[in-house]
């Protein structure tokens, strides 16, 4: 290996960040210490390093000083890396000549109060990060190509837009819905708060758009089975599940002419097999063979066959011409190529049942929201009219429980987190009742009504004005009495600061939500990571909302933490946006921090390979016998095989052992040679 030794000649910036860093140590101190060590030329300090005049004095350095590294102690790396590594290349040296001491957030925000200790603390951070300046190297990004393509995963109105936003753009996009139709969770929603809105009419022309759109390959009643590859080149497996029915395309291909599902519904007249709608909440009945709801899309019926008997009534029903059921069809399974992919799989609600005060499927008349949006629906299995389940009367007094779950501290199914939209729709609930049911009394039980959107407080106002009661306290407990099914809502009234009472008729939980089920098993198979709660974890929650840390994965939607409609349409347009700028670059740079393998180091014993997470190293044979292999753009740079290597022949880039051990050695032997 060359021994390009070149004498170090570092130069060290320190920000004063306003007062977040120089209102906590002595910024002259570190200023003064950095001069003192060895292969520094030259210190400075200035309020702001990451502002222009800031950048200005690191170029101007360079040329100055003749600088070969350079350390900034400053911020976080993940806010203003970037930021500094353009001025380094911009001062002509290579940006990974560039390292940085985080003295704001693990140093003046955790030692706020301890001033020598704070600047003690920042002298360390500084000496480490010059010793490995010292030894950093220039390093060269790689391109890869990226495929004109792209997934969207979830046909939410999350996933709709971001699909309809890509394809309009001109790229392939791939929709993939693991429900018999698009639409999402607003399709179950009657209207939308705060213009009252009707959901499906404003949401059924976005999902015939995205029928028709001939960008948008639309997969309904499909899974994502597999994901491989990096930013780029991503190669995706899906499941198209046994649907039973052929749509006419399917039938074409089969030789039917004329054939398939024309959605004539002749099929689920004559099933014998009744089960409860899922869509329905279990509030209506379904055929085996059905559809999704009214408007779905696509207009195919589908067979579920974990209920079906396979009589074969339906198949005579259907035809000898459009011969659209198959009973004996089974999964299938596709594969494309995509250049990125985003993630907008929605939400569920709690199981509301395990908080037992509150008596759901427990007491007939506690529903969850969503229940009620399907009560008051007028395609809803009622018609759109309000009655309790138990015994089909109309409610006048209905009570809505606030954070049902959600701000809630105790554990189980509770979850700490605000919920966001629970206020809006509750209040949206409590002027439909008002509206639809003259005299009836909507009671509305919360600890803060939160409505932070556009025209949502004078939507609160106007709700209020209208005759809505509200009582500020969490409910304590709910009681059936088993003659009237009607219901006693125990709570406090922190306002006058005394319990209450009130009998109801109806009782509606605005139920907490949570991540899907399925959410974990997609995390892990597009490498993306997770929040405390559960949630897909963004990039940077300020600066870079839309994207993840894996390379080519965005996320839109509630999948990435709790939203309402507005908010999910907007980041959905932002992932798309932010989707579409590979694709359309053509080409991505990637981080050179991957691993290098020292081919006449390596023994070949392959016991690197399975410890990737990221599947990025294999066997390959190389002059007579096998070494190992980087597949670069799916390294991420973790270092496990690194650190498990047994010979010691794999370097990782930027973080090589030398560069490791001097930071040690300048933080144990505090400044001096070893």
């Amino acid at each position: 290996m060359a021994e390009a030794k070149e004498e170090p000649r570092i130069g060290v910036f320190i920000c004063h960040c306003g007062t977040n860093i120089a209102g906590s140590l002595s910024i002259e101190e570190v200023m003064e210490y950095a001069k003192t060590l060895p292969g520094v030329i030259v210190a400075d300090e200035y309020q702001y390093m990451c502002s222009t005049p800031g950048q200005k004095k690191i170029v101007e350095a360079i040329a100055e000083h003749n600088l070969n590294g350079i350390v900034v102690a400053a911020c976080s790396p993940r806010l203003h890396e970037p930021t500094f590594r353009t001025a380094t290349q911009e001062g002509g040296l290579n940006k990974f000549r560039f390292e940085m001491a985080n003295i704001r957030d693990q140093n003046s925000w955790v030692h706020m109060h301890d001033w020598e200790g704070a600047t003690a603390k920042a002298k360390d951070q500084v000496r480490i990060a010059v010793a490995k300046a010292r030894m950093l190297e220039d390093l060269i990004p790689k391109s890869v190509p990226v495929e004109h393509s792209a997934l969207v995963l979830g046909g939410g109105v999350g996933g709709m837009q971001a699909a309809l936003d890509l394809a309009g753009a001109g790229i392939k996009t791939y929709l993939i819905e693991k429900s018999p139709s698009i639409g999402g969770r607003m399709s179950q929603l009657d209207k939308t708060f705060p213009t009252l809105d009707c959901s499906q009419c404003i949401l059924t022309p976005k999902m015939v758009d995205v029928g028709r759109h001939p960008n948008i390959e639309l997969y309904t009643y499909a899974e994502v089975e597999n994901v491989e590859g990096y930013i780029g080149n991503f190669t995706v497996t899906i499941r198209k599940k046994a649907r039973g029915v052929l749509s006419p395309d399917e039938a074409e291909a089969r030789g039917i002419i004329g054939g398939g599902c024309n959605g004539c519904g002749d099929c689920a007249e004559v099933c014998p097999v009744i089960k409860p709608n899922p869509f329905e909440f279990g509030m209506a009945p379904r055929k085996a063979i059905y559809i999704y709801h009214p408007q779905v899309m696509p207009l195919q019926f589908t067979v579920d066959f974990d209920s079906c008997v396979k009589c074969g009534l339906c198949v005579e029903a259907c035809g000898e011409e459009k011969k659209a059921i198959d009973l004996d069809m089974v999964d299938t399974f596709e594969e494309v190529k995509v250049g990125t992919c985003i993630l907008a799989i929605g939400y569920d609600l709690i199981p509301i049942e395990e908080k037992t005060e509150w008596g759901y499927k427990r007491y007939d008349n506690v529903i969850t929201g969503l229940e009620f949006e399907r009560l008051i629906c007028a395609s809803g299995p009622t018609g759109g009219k309000l009655i309790r389940p138990s015994d089909g009367q109309i409610p006048k007094k209905v009570g809505f429980v606030l954070c049902a779950g959600s701000r809630d501290n105790t554990g189980g199914v509770a979850k700490p987190y605000c919920s966001r939209f629970c206020c809006m729709y509750s209040l949206k609930h409590a002027h439909q009742i008002m509206e639809k049911i003259p005299g009836a009394v909507p009671y509305i039980f919360y600890m803060d009504i939160r409505s932070f959107g556009k025209m949502y407080e004078e939507f609160y106002y106007r709700i209020q004005n209208e005759g809505a009661k509200f009582i500020r306290g969490r409910v304590a407990n709910i009681l059936e009495d088993p003659s009237t099914k009607n219901l006693t809502v125990f709570t406090e009234d922190t306002l006058l600061g005394r319990p209450l009472s009130l009998e109801m008729d109806m009782v509606v939980l605005a139920a907490a939500i949570q991540p899907k089920p399925e959410a974990e098993r997609i995390r892990q198979m597009f490498g993306v990571s997770k929040s405390q709660d559960g949630w897909l974890l963004e990039a940077h929650p300020k600066l870079n909302p839309c994207g993840t840390t894996t390379a080519g994965i965005y996320l839109a939607g509630v999948c990435q933490g709790p939203k309402d409609i507005p908010d999910t349409v907007a980041q959905a347009e932002g992932a798309a946006s932010a989707a579409s700028i590979p694709i359309h670059t053509g080409e991505v740079q990637l981080e050179p921090y991957f691993a290098i393998c020292m081919d006449d180091l390596c023994a070949g014993c392959g016991m690197c390979v399975p410890q990737c997470p990221y599947g990025a190293l294999a066997l390959v044979e190389k002059n007579g016998r096998q070494v190992m292999e980087v597949t670069e753009a799916k390294c991420k740079g973790c270092g496990t095989c690194g650190g498990f290597c047994p010979g010691g022949a794999i370097k990782m880039q930027h973080f090589t052992s030398p560069q490791i051990c001097a930071q040690i050695d300048a933080f144990l032997l505090e400044g001096g040679e070893q």
